[in-house]
């Protein structure tokens, strides 16, 4: 994971359209909405991984904070 993140090469417009390819198949549904929403934690002190400072909206500033995203997606008309 490391080095696919700090030096592999990679086509991030290929990679955009597999995501998308993915999501539509497998999430699509007509009229559907994709979000990504994107969560900041204000964290304290130096023991949480990860943590650096960046503005985050959870305190309105700049502040030590963890960064996360997610995608909520409804269940599938057809999942049991």
């Amino acid at each position: 994971m490391r080095r696919l993140l700090r030096s592999a090469r990679w086509d991030a417009d290929a990679v955009r359209d597999d995501i998308r390819a993915y999501a539509v198949d497998h999430l699509g549904t007509d009229g559907g909405v994709l979000i990504v929403d994107e969560t900041g934690s204000v964290k304290k002190g130096r023991a949480s991984a990860e943590m650096q400072r960046l503005y985050t909206g959870t305190a309105g500033r700049i502040e030590n904070s963890q960064a996360a995203s997610s995608l909520p997606t409804p269940p599938r008309a057809d999942a049991p």
